[in-house]
């Protein structure tokens, strides 16, 4: 593989995936809303790295997470809240709990950061099981761009049906009109509207490699499988995951 256009796959592979990862790329290596590009391409190693961390093991073992203090494996370049979101999430994320959400709240990462990791957890975890799926290595992290974060944080979010403030479909507007592209959306999806550009990476990575957003109701939408077929694999996967949603 050459940089991110899969000349090395065994298969081949749609031009619009690869560029898709390119997006993705692109956006992680520059500043976000709330983490510089330094830090968000730290999250990505992070995320990388967190499988094999030591106190993550232990804690899967434990009845509950919470009863495991420790200091997770990372390189002490991000605060160590934004460490806890990353490892929890990626290596055990069928036992978040509101307490646990609190605490990391707490030690002053706040809710805007938050969301943002959670971003970029969904985005580099996606493009890393799609290359893996594919046997090939995962893409190289990108150098990042220099800058601050905007530090936006949208006028239309609002506490809601989440842990997190979003933005209600009626009041993605101004410069969210285009995160929504229905009457509806998912609480997947809005459940990362307090960073705007979380969403518009999901839309991308979605639309690449499973079908658009606004096309997610029809049954009727599929690719090279059909809508059927795409839906039984996904609950299979979902499945062996302990996917909890």
């Amino acid at each position: 593989m050459t940089g991110l256009a899969f000349v090395d796959a065994p298969v081949p592979v749609r031009s619009d995936i690869a560029e898709a990862h390119r997006l993705t790329w692109d956006r992680l290596a520059r500043p976000g809303c709330w983490w510089s590009g330094a830090e968000r391409v730290a999250i990505a190693r992070a995320i990388r790295t967190a499988p094999t961390c030591a106190l993550c093991l232990e804690r899967k073992q434990a009845l509950s997470p919470l009863a495991v203090e420790g200091v997770h494996d990372a390189e002490g370049v991000l605060p160590e809240a934004a460490v806890e979101v990353v490892h929890q999430v990626v290596n055990d994320p069928g036992r978040l709990s509101r307490t646990w959400f609190e605490k990391v709240l707490a030690s002053g990462l706040g809710e805007e950061r938050y969301v943002e990791t959670l971003g970029l957890v969904v985005a580099v975890v996606s493009v890393d099981a799609f290359c893996r799926g594919l046997g090939v290595p995962p893409h190289p992290l990108p150098e990042p761009l220099p800058g601050e974060p905007s530090r936006y944080r949208p006028p239309g979010a609002r506490a809601d049906v989440g842990w997190v403030s979003m933005i209600p479909v009626g009041a993605a507007r101004g410069a969210e009109a285009d995160l929504y592209p229905g009457p509806r959306a998912a609480n997947v999806i809005r459940a990362m509207s307090l960073v705007p550009d979380a969403v518009r990476s999901l839309q991308e990575l979605s639309a690449a490699h499973y079908v658009p957003v606004e096309k997610v109701a029809d049954p009727r939408a599929g690719r090279a499988l059909g809508r059927a077929e795409m839906e039984l694999l996904a609950g299979r996967v979902s499945a062996l995951n302990e996917c909890f949603y």
